[in-house]
């Protein structure tokens, strides 16, 4: 998905909630976009502000929850009480390992198991939408345990 259609998909989206379709909202919408990686609202916020944005934290909790809603961006719970974002612009599916010693979030992409994803779902009658996975467990870094909370 292109900028260009993320952000009519969302004009959408929020004149059919009546929603106020605002420059502010576009704005944390186009950082989310290109935030490389997973984030929480916070981190999202604070990227913003040293870009010598002047958007309100409240704005961006806000609008990342829209977001959600719409289908631009992804809840993500890697297991730390923290809700985590990715956005689907420009994303091919993924799953995740988790490093549960430093946190460390890497993505990875196997058809494999996306096959059986598929198989299975058709043999139960399914039809998935999506799917997630991650896998927990130590990373083999020999600086694991010095890197806290790497993304």
């Amino acid at each position: 998905m292109t900028k260009e259609a993320a952000h009519k998909e969302f004009t959408s989206f929020l004149k059919k909630g009546d929603n106020r379709i605002t420059p502010e909202r576009f704005e944390v919408l186009d950082h989310a976009m290109d935030y490389k990686g997973h984030f929480g609202a916070d981190e999202l916020y604070i990227k913003m502000r040293t870009s010598n944005s002047d958007i309100s934290r409240a704005t961006v909790y806000n609008t990342v929850e829209l977001l959600a809603q719409c289908g631009l961006v992804v809840k993500r719970n890697f297991g730390e009480n923290k809700t985590r974002y990715e956005s689907i612009v420009n994303k091919k599916l993924h799953d995740h390992l988790i490093c549960t010693n430093c946190g460390t979030i890497k993505e990875f992409s196997e058809p494999k198991i996306q096959k059986i994803v598929k198989e299975l779902s058709v043999a139960i009658g399914f039809e998935p939408d999506s799917y997630s996975l991650n896998i927990y467990g130590k990373c083999t870094n020999p600086n694991c345990g010095q890197i806290k909370n790497a993304k």
